[in-house]
């Protein structure tokens, strides 16, 4: 008698401007998440692109995050229902060690992070895509909850925190414009969940979207 494989999960990237409420959404959904956020690269990493005209690290730049190895984890997940990855301090920059991710036998996890639309395109090629999305709740409300959420986090010093606040304040409709054209869809808290929820039974809207050119 043969056993029947299980099969393999498929990923809901969800993107949005930092504080959009990413997390909330997801633990929201009930689905298991790999944070995506754990993919940053380390603060003495040569690559690392600066904010023009400063010495600040651009931390909301794709160049300052690992997507080949995020993918590869993604992948790993689908396939296997299980990955080790990263353990990122954002307050250090820098990994501290690495962590088992399983999502057992679901049909559906949530890759979660500012950077998860930089990778649309390769987990459809790859076939694990099942929806994109991206939060976005407005440039003062997202900028206030991302500032109160770092500064109790201690992710970063005060200064930098007020920097990087007013400059991704002003970019906010750019960051989702940008990832809108790399193929996701933007939507807020509770259609996002409604979308969570149909792909999660193989419900429509549950079909990779398709990135603009």
């Amino acid at each position: 008698m043969s056993i029947l494989s299980p099969s393999p999960a498929r990923v809901v990237l969800l993107c949005g401007p930092s504080g959009s409420g990413k997390s909330l959404v997801s633990a929201r959904s009930g689905l298991p998440v790999l944070r995506l956020d754990d993919f940053y690269k380390e603060g003495d990493d040569p690559t690392l692109p600066l904010v023009a005209g400063s010495s600040d690290i651009d931390w909301d730049h794709p160049d300052s995050w690992d997507a080949d190895v995020a993918v590869t984890a993604i992948v790993e997940l689908c396939r296997t229902g299980r990955t080790d990855v990263p353990v990122y301090d954002l307050s250090l920059s820098a990994r501290t060690g690495t962590e088992a991710v399983d999502v057992g036998r679901t049909p559906l996890f949530i890759a979660e992070g500012i950077f998860a639309a930089e990778v649309i395109t390769r987990c459809q090629e790859l076939g694990v895509l099942a929806d994109a999305l991206c939060l976005s709740r407005g440039p003062v409300r997202t900028f206030r909850r991302r500032f109160l959420r770092d500064l109790k986090e201690g992710r970063k010093s005060v200064p930098f925190l007020v920097r990087r606040g007013w400059r991704l304040m002003r970019l906010e409709r750019s960051i989702v414009a940008r990832q809108t054209g790399l193929g996701a869809y933007a939507c807020g808290k509770d259609e996002a969940l409604g979308r969570l929820a149909a792909a999660a039974v193989g419900r429509r809207p549950a079909a990779a979207p398709t990135p603009s050119t």
